[in-house]
């Protein structure tokens, strides 16, 4: 059989299946093809070869996107909840749609967009660190509509988690669809981020620092500049379309007494308590849910649904994300029973709506909730101490940072987030002690991080803050040593021999009155004795590119170098002379570092 005959079953051209001239169009047309194609692969070959230059002007085309997407987002959401809750709509309003609204927008994630439930954080965390920054077009289009669709029925859940992730979406499919190398677009995946949040909270600068601090986890990341590009592009496009409306309407803050950073300290407290409960209801409630059989995943979402409804019928300040809420207590309008109310009511709601598997955020409810929490300890502390204490509006702003510190973790993002919003340098203070006790409580009862549990729950393993600091942790630096052998760059390879034979090592410095400038191995010697025992030392190494590392570096660079080198001691240098020796790094420590024993 040669290869040019059809396989059996399908019919030739002489049997019907192509007619002659159909046959005969097949060059041209193919022909028509490769010369449209042609400039479209020449076009992207260019790309490819100047990646950087392409990397910053796709930073803004990126942040205008997603600007543009938020912008929808928001106008979508408040329309359609409009239409479904108009003012004084009917109380069997808000029973049926959260679980009408659930059970529809759950059979299409279940049927079309598995991967857009949840906040969207997480899952853009483990498209950068394990998915190799792929975001597919599918997810970022259910995503969007369905986070639409969920929020517009009532589900409290945020809209500013999901734009993260619709964010990093269509910079990783700007990325893959022009071509660019895998790194590149993992390296877009924060800078589709930041765009987001940037649009969603009208914070650019914040919106730098989560980016940094929460999807990278790293505030040195080199896409810094690329970061705060696309955050600036995506809040440009949020003010051009929607105006210069703060998300908050914040009064000035005072601080009335000093006394009142007691009062704000206590409210880290009660913030990082609630932040434990809040993340560890969320968790065990959806490790019941993935318990469940798969079958019933299309149904889960349901069962948030009718417990929104349920608690939206008796209060409906739960029903949605409630920004409106939020800017009453901010200016001192709920009173203390409601909002201590609302606080439980809302924590049942956002935990159950999301462990049920519904697509929303859980930005928009911690700041609900710190803000409740905020109003309700600033309204007692007012009532008890009224000629110490501000009005409890200061606290209810403060308060959401300190929710947002305690459950998200990224409290550098909670500090510059809330001064964003309200322009005032002199709730820095307060915020930041409350910050660093919710902080501190939150990370003792509950030692993982939100977003890193919800991806363990996932099978998914995301890098750490632990182990970010461990990487840290394991510098050259800290387990360098002095130097206890070296050889002088004026010994000759037969003395150096002579020298070397007790030595418990396999390598040596090269010194000279400079300081170092080299490393030798016992087998490059043993070679040269052969051919030129008289050669000095001095002029077997190159005194400016030899082997060395820096003290700030990482052992993992050490045994890269030590490894291609074939020598088992590196000498570490200073970066303003690298010849000034600060010690040494050996191979046994190296390897004992990473709790291997080297058997040495």
């Amino acid at each position: 059989m040669n290869g040019l005959n059809p396989p059996e079953g399908v019919p030739s051209s002489a049997e019907g299946m192509l007619p002659a001239k159909s046959i005969a169009e097949i060059p041209t047309a193919v022909s028509t093809l490769s010369w449209l194609r042609t400039p479209l692969q020449l076009a992207r070959k260019k790309l490819q070869q100047r990646e950087d230059q392409v990397f910053l002007a796709l930073a803004l085309v990126i942040g205008a996107l997603t600007g543009l997407a938020v912008v929808a987002f928001i106008l979508l959401t408040e329309r359609m909840g409009m239409r479904i809750y108009p003012p004084g709509s009917a109380a069997w309003r808000r029973v049926s749609f959260p679980i009408a609204g659930s059970l529809i927008i759950g059979y299409l994630l279940y049927r079309y967009f598995p991967y857009a439930r949840g906040s969207g954080v997480p899952q853009t965390k483990a498209a950068l660190y394990a998915q190799e920054g792929r975001i597919l077009l599918r997810t970022v289009l259910g995503k969007f509509f369905c986070t639409s669709a969920t929020l517009a029925s009532g589900i409290p859940l945020g809209r500013e988690g999901p734009s993260v992730q619709v964010g990093a979406g269509i910079a990783s499919v700007l990325g893959r669809r022009l071509g660019l190398s895998q790194e590149k677009v993992k390296a877009l995946i924060p800078v589709g981020a930041a765009a987001a949040i940037a649009a969603a909270f009208n914070t650019p600068l914040a919106a730098v620092l989560f980016a940094l601090e929460e999807i990278v986890g790293d505030l040195h990341a080199p896409v810094l500049g690329s970061v705060v590009l696309a955050s600036a592009t995506s809040w440009s496009v949020l003010r051009l379309l929607l105006g210069n409306n703060p998300l908050f309407k914040v009064p000035q803050y005072q601080l009335v007494h000093p006394a009142e950073f007691a009062i704000y300290a206590v409210l880290g407290v009660t913030g990082g308590l609630v932040s434990v409960a809040f993340t560890k209801f969320l968790l065990a409630m959806r490790a019941r849910f993935l318990r469940l059989p798969n079958k019933t995943v299309w149904l889960q979402p349901a069962v948030g649904g009718l417990v929104v409804g349920l608690l939206g019928w008796a209060v409906p300040q739960v029903l949605g994300v409630g920004y409106g809420y939020v800017g009453d207590a901010l200016n001192g309008k709920m009173a203390l029973e409601l909002m201590a109310l609302l606080v439980v009511l809302k924590l049942i709601a956002v935990t159950t709506s999301y462990a049920s598997g519904n697509a929303g955020g859980i930005f928009g409810p911690a700041l609900f909730i710190g803000a409740m929490l905020g109003g309700s300890v600033g309204t007692l502390a007012h009532r008890l101490f009224p000629d110490y204490t501000a009005s409890p509006g200061a606290y209810a702003l403060v308060g959401m940072g300190t929710a947002f510190a305690g459950i998200v973790r990224a409290p550098m993002t909670s500090v510059l987030m809330i001064f964003e919003m309200t322009q005032d340098y002199a709730v820095i203070v307060p915020l930041m002690i409350s910050n660093l006790v919710s902080l501190f409580i939150s990370s003792r009862l509950q030692r993982t991080p939100i977003y890193e549990a919800l991806a363990i729950q996932d099978g998914v393993h995301l890098p750490s803050a632990e182990s970010r600091q461990i990487r840290i942790q394991r510098r050259a630096g800290r387990i360098m040593r002095p130097v206890s052998e070296s050889l002088d760059a004026q010994l000759t390879v037969a003395q150096a021999m002579v020298q070397i034979q007790a030595s418990k090592f396999h390598s040596w410095v090269v010194v000279n009155e400079s300081g170092v400038i080299g490393v030798v191995n016992r087998l490059t010697l043993e070679q040269e004795a052969a051919q030129n025992p008289e050669k000095e030392l001095g002029n077997m190494v190159d005194g400016l590119m030899f082997p060395h590392v820096h003290s700030d570096q990482g052992i993992n660079v050490a045994l890269e170098r030590m490894g291609a080198n074939h020598i088992d001691i590196l000498p570490v240098v200073n970066r303003a002379d690298i010849h000034r020796m600060e010690g040494a790094v050996t191979l046994r420590d190296v390897l004992n570092c990473y709790g291997i024993n080297s058997g040495a």
